[in-house]
């Protein structure tokens, strides 16, 4: 697995393959919210200044990607305070490469990046409704940060904040 910077004629694909690893969640939440979701993860947010947009890639495919947007930026579009550390968004893994290590390794070079920028610690944000999602990153040793959730929807589906200290 090459978990490296992702190239700009890759981002359609990008956008594509997250909507993709994400639609499992749309039966299990009100079609309001999906919409909201799906708008947000293929919007062009991860083109933003400074935003780094990393891909694990397998047999010169793309099997995944994530997002991490600097501290101090608009990472949710006004619905969170700008953190002073940066914020790892819009991980996606597509369904037929799961459970074979991109997630965690893309999570790690994001942890990896902001260690190597000086930075104590990292966030991110999931949904509720995203159980898997809140294993990994806990058992990567992330912990709730509950003043930081938000609800997006106005529909009761809270999108839990997340943070990690590294020193």
């Amino acid at each position: 697995m090459i978990i490296r910077e992702a190239h700009e004629s890759e981002l359609p694909f990008i956008r594509e393959q997250r909507v993709s690893s994400y639609q499992e969640h749309a039966r299990g939440i009100p079609a309001d919210h999906w919409n909201a979701l799906k708008k947000a993860i293929s919007s062009n947010a991860d083109t933003q200044d400074g935003v780094e947009l990393i891909v694990a890639e397998v047999d010169g495919q793309v099997v995944g990607s994530v997002a991490l947007f600097p501290a101090k930026s608009d990472a949710y579009e006004g619905q969170v305070d700008e953190l002073d550390y940066p914020e790892i968004r819009m991980l996606a893994v597509a369904p037929e490469a799961r459970r074979k290590g991109a997630a965690k390794a893309l999570v790690s070079e994001c942890i990896r990046r902001a260690e190597a920028k000086g930075f104590t610690s990292i966030g991110l944000h999931t949904g509720q409704f995203m159980e898997g999602a809140m294993s990994l990153y806990e058992t990567m040793g992330f912990q709730r940060e509950p003043q930081y959730d938000f609800e997006p929807a106005n529909d009761g589906i809270i999108v839990k904040a997340y943070r990690l200290t590294f020193k």
